[in-house]
């Protein structure tokens, strides 16, 4: 029997006006929304739905925004189909979305928690002083040779292994520029500098992590209704009394999105369904496995397809 993934996105997928259908047409939505307003004592859904694309952006703002908006549409799934997963995984920031949706941590308490964590994950640098790039067509071994030599007692190492050739590094903004002109005299040709607030997922981050486990010490969990596979070991994951030091690891290890896919392919899923804004995960997992099935809702439009697909 075929088994179901839902998937969350992170950050990178926001764009001002999401959600917004979902709230004008669904009553569950709106109230997510209002929900989350509650929680963080500001008009988030605003932010959201109007802009500008300048707040979003900003760390702080766009973890909340993104978790609120990717909640909101998975309870609009939930009470318009009554589809449920196998297994849940969201990409770095989407993991607390894969949370919720799993039972584990109430939306309230996650939407909070997130706010702290962009803020914690901003502070931990000053900006300009760390860096992330993109680096397309190499393999693991290659990006953490390259990253060997571009180091010079500074920090730079692979921060997102999201699909075949498409491996994200992070560090000191001198060190990732240094990676950069060494894959390129490589003859790696794709190589980007992304436009990111902080170096995310690498041993920079671990005093951000250190902050975050103080903040999540007062967050209750309970049990999962449904694994989540997480960013740090790519595996399954039941036990509540794991979740937090997970969490923690996870803002400065690795995402390990293609392992994490992989494994679920492996343990039979065979359609993926991404919850939330954008279609950035849609697109990796299609590289990652081209058997499997693939939909996204983050709008009203994206029900009556998903409705279809998995029918």
């Amino acid at each position: 029997m075929s088994k179901k993934a839902f998937i969350f996105p992170g950050q990178g997928s926001q764009y001002a006006g999401m959600g917004k259908d979902l709230a004008t047409n669904f009553k569950i939505a709106a109230d997510t929304f209002a929900e989350a307003d509650d929680a963080l004592g500001f008009g988030l859904s605003r932010l959201c739905f109007e802009g500008p694309e300048e707040d979003l952006k900003l760390t702080t703002n766009t973890q909340p925004a993104i978790l609120t908006t990717s909640v909101a549409a998975f309870r609009v799934l939930s009470a318009e189909t009554g589809l449920a997963a196998d297994y849940l995984a969201g990409h770095s920031l989407g993991e607390y979305s894969a949370l919720v949706a799993s039972g584990a941590m109430a939306f309230a308490d996650a939407v909070r928690t997130v706010r702290s964590r962009g803020a914690f994950m901003q502070e931990a640098v000053p900006v300009g002083v760390g860096a992330m790039a993109a680096i397309l067509g190499a393999e693991t071994a290659q990006i953490e040779g390259i990253c060997a030599e571009a180091a010079q007692g500074e920090v730079v190492t692979p921060a997102n292994f999201n699909s075949p050739g498409q491996i994200v590094i992070a560090g000191h903004a001198s060190a990732v520029n240094r990676a950069i002109e060494i894959a390129k005299a490589k003859g790696l040709r794709k190589v980007m500098l992304l436009p990111v607030s902080a170096p995310f997922h690498c041993s920079l981050m671990v005093p951000a992590g250190e902050r975050l486990r103080e903040t999540l010490a007062t967050v209750p969990v309970t049990a999962m209704k449904v694994p989540v596979v997480t960013n740090v070991e790519a595996r399954p994951n039941s036990a509540i009394d794991r979740i937090k030091q997970l969490l923690v690891e996870q803002v400065s290890a690795p995402v390990r999105w293609d392992e994490s896919v992989r494994e679920m392919v492996r343990l039979g899923v065979t359609e993926f369904c991404e919850i939330g804004p954008g279609k950035v995960l849609t697109g990796l997992v299609k590289r990652i496995s081209k058997e499997v099935k693939t939909c996204n809702l983050e709008d009203a439009a994206g029900l009556v397809a998903l409705k279809e697909v998995l029918k």
